[in-house]
C-alpha cells in the first residue's frame, strides 16, 4: 500500500517482530537491536517495512484478513510456502518462522510475518514478457506445480457465491456517502450488473467443473505477475506467497498466456481464473468504497482498478 496503516507507528511494528522472531533479536533481549524501519510504499493489499538490526535485513508485511483471509488461512499459506522451500523449491521466498514455530503473529488486526531481506530486483512489466523471462517462470511454475503439496495446506474455492450481482444491486441501490470517490465506483458497478450477473453465472458453473478434476489439483501461486517476482543472482525468486492454495494449474498461467507462453492449459480453467480474478477484485473494491476513505493515493488507484475490472469484455 502506498499509505501507511492509520494510527500504527514504525515502533508498534518494530517491537512485535523483535519480540517473536529470533532473527531480529539474535542476543534474546526481548527487544532486538532495531538499528532502522522504513515504510516502504510497496504494492497494493498489504503493508510493508524493511527492517535492520543485528540480526541482519528483514522484510516484514502485515496482511489484512477478511475477506479475503482468515488466521487459519493465511498462516497455512505462509507455513505451505516454508515447507515449499525447505523441501527444496528454491525458487520460494520462504517466510521465518517466529518464536512459536508459527508464521504469523497478530499486530493491530491483521497478521505480521517476516522473510529474509533479498538483494534483488523486481523486472518490469516489459523485462516479463521477454522470451528469456517467461521460459524462466515456465520452468518455476513447473516446479512448484510438481512439488508434493505440504501437509494442511488450503483448497482453492470460490471467492464469491453464486448471489454476488444480486448482493451487489442490492448495495448499489442507494448512494454511497462513504467518502469522496464512493459515488463513482458506486454508479460504475451499477452500470454494470447485468455483466456481472452473467459473470457470475459462468464463474460457478466453471468452479463445479474445477472441482470435478480434483486430481489434477496443484500447490500454485496465485499472483505469479511480474511485480511478485525477483531476480537476485540465484536466478528467479516469487515473493507474497499468502495466496498459496491447491488448485488447478491454470490458476498461475493468466499472465504466461498472454506474454505468448506455450503452456499447455485448458482453456475452460484459465476462463475460471480469469473470473476468479475479475470478481474477487470487484468485491473488494465494493466494500472499499461503500466503506469510509479519504481520497488518498491508495482510493485513487483502487478506482482506476475498479474501472478496468469492470471495462474487461465478454
Amino acid at each position: 500500500m502506498r499509505s501507511r496503516p492509520p494510527s500504527l507507528h514504525d515502533g508498534v511494528i518494530a517491537d512485535a517482530v523483535a519480540r517473536h522472531w529470533p532473527s531480529a533479536d539474535p542476543d534474546r533481549t526481548g527487544r532486538g537491536d532495531i538499528a532502522e524501519i522504513t515504510y516502504l510504499p510497496w504494492g497494493f493489499g498489504a503493508h510493508h517495512w524493511r527492517m535492520t538490526g543485528t540480526g541482519g535485513t528483514l522484510f516484514v508485511t502485515l496482511d489484512q484478513l477478511a475477506p479475503r483471509h482468515t488466521r487459519a488461512s493465511l498462516e497455512a499459506a505462509y507455513a505451505g510456502a516454508a515447507a515449499l522451500f525447505a523441501g527444496g523449491l528454491a525458487v520460494v521466498c520462504a517466510p521465518l518462522p517466529s518464536r512459536s514455530g508459527r508464521f504469523t503473529v497478530e499486530v493491530a488486526g491483521g497478521a505480521l510475518s517476516v522473510t529474509p531481506w533479498l538483494a534483488g530486483r523486481t523486472p518490469t512489466e516489459a523485462e516479463a514478457r521477454e522470451p528469456h523471462h517467461v521460459r524462466t517462470v515456465v520452468a518455476a511454475l513447473a516446479a512448484l506445480h510438481g512439488a508434493e503439496p505440504p501437509s494442511g495446506l488450503g483448497d482453492w474455492a470460490p471467492v464469491v457465491g453464486p448471489s454476488f450481482a444480486e448482493e451487489l444491486r442490492a448495495r448499489t441501490a442507494r448512494p454511497w456517502g462513504s467518502g469522496p470517490l464512493g459515488e463513482e465506483a458506486r454508479r460504475a458497478i451499477a452500470a454494470r450488473r447485468d455483466a456481472i450477473r452473467r459473470w457470475t453465472v459462468r464463474y460457478h458453473e466453471l468452479a463445479e467443473v474445477a472441482v470435478t478434476h480434483r486430481d489434477r489439483w496443484v500447490p500454485t501461486h496465485g499472483e505469479p505477475h511480474f511485480a511478485n517476482q525477483l531476480v537476485d543472482a540465484r536466478g528467479l525468486r516469487l515473493v507474497d506467497w499468502e495466496s498459496l492454495v491447491l488448485a488447478p494449474p491454470e490458476r498461475d498461467y493468466g499472465d504466461l498466456l498472454a506474454a505468448g507462453a506455450e503452456v499447455p492449459h485448458d482453456p475452460t480453467m484459465t476462463e475460471l481464473f480469469a473470473l476468479d480474478w475479475r470478481l474477487s477484485e470487484i468485491a473488494e473494491y465494493a466494500r472499499w468504497f461503500a466503506s469510509p476513505h479519504t481520497g488518498n493515493e491508495d482510493d485513487h488507484t483502487a478506482l482506476e482498478g475498479l474501472h478496468e475490472e469492470l471495462a474487461t469484455l465478454e
